[in-house]
């Protein structure tokens, strides 16, 4: 089959025609999965969402990847010479105040992640519809991972402990599997929130952002009646507020340029009010903006805690599980979205952003490919809050798909030689063997 000449820029505007063509679809499908908000590792009608549009798209596909994974591929008509990853989140967050919040888990998809596939999709479908397979040296792979979410901690240490998974996020997960073993480089979008004053939406470059550490704790004391013999019970409640005001002690030493966050819940405080407590949970993060701050600052919060333990004679046991890397976006891809987003939206809706200090497990694959993963200002109220909404489809769900499919065209059109001079000068800050052995120092 020959194809006619077609330049660059005109496939770029074949492209962003096609996902165009198919905004019916595409936010239709943002809104059934909005509908049905599922939470990691059990996100089954959402992945079957995924399964349906590939089959219909005709689409090669494998599923079932840690757990919900699916993962398509479009080949290059000129060639496999890189392989692209178009990444898409399958799982809600834990956000039961939404209105639109599931009944029965609280699960809501104010993380947008909802558009994130229809992203994918979008890119898919405009890849597809426009042919412009036939003129791009490289694969592209439509990837809808489960588990960004770092949540449900518990049960995920439970899937562990039955060796279903070994890691509690999605992408550390199918990096250990292998499944990102013939990808190259990966791009997605997050959406954020756009102030109240401002009348249209943006598109923000990230550059970096924190990671953390992941951690459970349990005091252990000493129950008994709380009215008529405190004396002889070992309080673990008390232990557990002396641990948090032993950190919130060493917070003025830790370093702004390191970005340190530590933010604990209490899982369970007690049983009755009227026994001393004897068990008290904690879950919390360890975040910064680098592994070196982050191990250093985990060490010292770890101290502390137990000190709080030593104070009334219980004890604490302390699970440190790891968490995500920080994010490191690439430089030359963040060059080609930011110049095609521009073109879509206008140099004054588009712009870099500041260090994040929240973390994404697509920090763990940026130290070992190129990522690019901007923020997409076009939802009103707080990410992750009951207010949060979409109010502009437009740019939450068809510029980003058409940002990166142009960025997609950049990179493997003309024998990917964009790609290929990427590629060429990349340094991984960590190859895949430092990366798992880095993970494997967690497992105690």
């Amino acid at each position: 089959m020959t194809t006619t000449t077609m330049t660059k820029e005109e496939l770029k505007k074949k492209v962003c025609q096609a996902i165009e063509n198919r905004k019916a679809d595409i936010n239709a499908l943002a809104e059934t999965i909005w509908s049905e908000p599922e939470l990691g590792y059990k996100e089954t009608k959402t992945a079957q969402k995924v399964i349906d549009t590939f089959t219909q798209l005709g689409v090669p596909f494998k599923d079932k990847l840690a757990l919900t994974g699916v993962k398509g591929r479009l080949k290059g008509g000129k060639g496999s010479q890189y392989s692209i990853a178009v990444i898409g989140e399958l799982d809600a967050i834990i956000c039961p105040d939404h209105p639109d919040a599931s009944d029965l888990s609280g699960a809501a998809h104010c993380c947008g992640h909802n558009a994130q596939i229809a992203n994918m999709m979008a890119v898919t479908m405009g890849l597809i519809d426009s042919g412009a397979m036939a003129y791009l040296s490289g694969d592209v792979v439509p990837f809808a991972v489960p588990a960004e979410e770092y949540v449900e901690i518990a049960y995920r240490s439970r899937l562990i402990e039955e060796k279903k998974i070994k890691y509690i996020g999605g992408k550390p997960e199918l990096i250990s599997r292998g499944e990102f073993d013939d990808i190259d480089m990966a791009l997605q979008i997050h959406l954020t929130s756009v102030p109240n004053d401002r009348k249209n939406g943006f598109i923000e470059l990230s550059t970096t952002s924190n990671g953390f550490i992941g951690k459970m704790i349990k005091y252990k004391g000493q129950s008994s009646h709380a009215a008529a013999a405190p004396h002889m019970g070992i309080n673990a409640l008390n232990a557990a507020m002396m641990g948090l005001m032993g950190v919130n002690a060493i917070r003025d030493t830790f370093q702004e340029k390191d970005y340190i966050r530590f933010h604990p819940i209490i899982t369970q405080g007690g049983d009755l009010v009227n026994v001393v407590p004897s068990d008290v949970r904690m879950e919390s993060y360890v975040r910064a903006s680098n592994v070196p701050a982050m191990v250093d600052a985990n060490e010292r919060i770890n101290r502390a805690l137990k000190a709080g333990a030593m104070s009334v004679g219980a004890t604490c046991e302390i699970k440190d599980l790891p968490g995500y890397l920080p994010l490191n976006n690439d430089p030359t891809l963040n060059k080609l979205m930011g110049e095609n987003a521009q073109h879509l939206v206008g140099d004054e809706n588009v712009w870099v952003g500041p260090h994040l200090t929240g973390s994404t497990d697509t920090g763990d694959l940026s130290h070992i490919m190129p990522v690019s993963h901007p923020w997409i200002g076009s939802i009103r109220g707080q990410l992750h809050g009951k207010d949060y909404t979409v109010f502009d489809k437009d740019m939450a769900y068809i510029r980003p798909a058409q940002m990166m499919a142009c960025t997609i065209i950049d990179l493997l059109y003309d024998d990917a030689k964009e790609a290929k001079e990427l590629l060429s000068n990349y340094k991984p800050l960590m190859n895949k063997e430092e990366y798992l052995a880095f993970l494997a120092t967690f497992d105690k």
